[in-house]
């Protein structure tokens, strides 16, 4: 990540294939290299998540929100490659910009698609899909489709080049492929120790976090080569998520993290990039964590 920011530096007036290259190759890998803590894989634990507790609910009152300090304290996590100020978090901006899709007109509504499709869990079965994210994901579509959300996941697998597990152009390979409304699903990386878990409605249910790529960072500002116009739109996606969650499943969601790229965000004005769950949960605690996910976005997309 040190060697990635350094391209951004040198590079800052004059973009060529292999800085692409590069910065495409960082970016494959620094999302799902972040542990609960918004720290880095690798560096030392402090502390474990009791795999029984509930985080209490946050005050979600615009009053509350309208504070940047608290915004940005209760709700994000900031990549230390990246900054962002009062201008982009603003409460007001948004929760006002309208997430509603029309279920009423013909076509599907959301595209579902992996970036990384060889992500698998603890007690994932080695070849069999329907254990993996793929299968995480086609069990979050069947669920949108039941609820009136016309739904339909991309299964291509953009990660494996020659036969072997390539991640360094995924992001350019799956862009290519998928330009709908999209919700690109992972699962996150984290220590062997730790365990993303919570319990809802008495089942075990693995923690989400929503990642968003700004286009932006801390050595250079706004990075003018990787254009994001709908950086606004995305943050305002994934806030209305996160307190739809804080409201009805407090303990669901892990702070969303900001990062300096744009992980194909760029693609659509209502995008989610989606860390659910790591390769320390269960497949059980990844389908639990669906039935929540899809009650989310059923509330946002759709409800009133």
């Amino acid at each position: 990540i040190s060697y990635a920011d350094y391209l951004l530096s040198y590079y800052s007036s004059i973009v060529d294939e292999e800085t692409l290259a590069k910065i495409l190759e960082a970016q494959a890998n620094d999302e799902n290299a972040v542990d609960e803590n918004g720290k880095l894989i690798g560096e030392p634990d402090e502390s474990e998540e009791d795999a029984a507790a509930v985080t209490p609910s946050v005050d979600t009152s615009i009053e509350k929100l309208r504070d940047f300090e608290y915004l940005l304290s209760n709700f994000y996590t900031v990549d230390s490659s990246t900054m962002i100020d009062s201008d982009q978090l603003n409460a007001d901006d948004l929760l006002g910009r309208s997430m509603k899709i029309d279920t009423g007109t013909g076509g599907p509504k959301v595209l579902i698609y992996h970036t990384h499709s060889q992500e698998e869990f603890a007690d994932s079965t080695p070849g069999d899909t329907s254990t993996s994210i793929v299968g995480v994901g086609e069990y979050l579509t069947q669920l949108l489709n039941d609820k009136g959300i016309e739904t339909i996941h991309d299964t291509g697998v953009y990660d494996i080049i020659n036969g072997k597990l390539d991640r360094s152009n995924a992001y350019e390979y799956a862009g290519k492929a998928v330009e709908k409304i999209l919700i690109d699903l992972h699962r996150d990386g984290v220590a062997e120790g730790t365990h993303l878990v919570t319990q809802i409605n008495g089942k075990p249910t693995a923690k989400i976090m929503f990642f968003n790529g700004l286009s932006r960072s801390r050595t250079n500002g706004v990075i003018d080569y990787l254009p994001n116009p709908y950086i606004q739109d995305n943050l305002a996606f994934s806030l209305q998520m996160q307190i739809d969650a804080e409201n009805r499943f407090p303990g669901f969601v892990r702070h969303i993290y900001l990062r300096a790229y744009r992980y194909n965000l760029h693609l659509m004005p209502k995008s989610l990039l989606i860390e659910a769950g790591a390769q320390t949960n269960t497949v059980e605690e990844m389908m639990n964590a669906m039935e929540v996910l899809s009650e989310m976005l059923d509330d946002v997309l759709v409800g009133g």
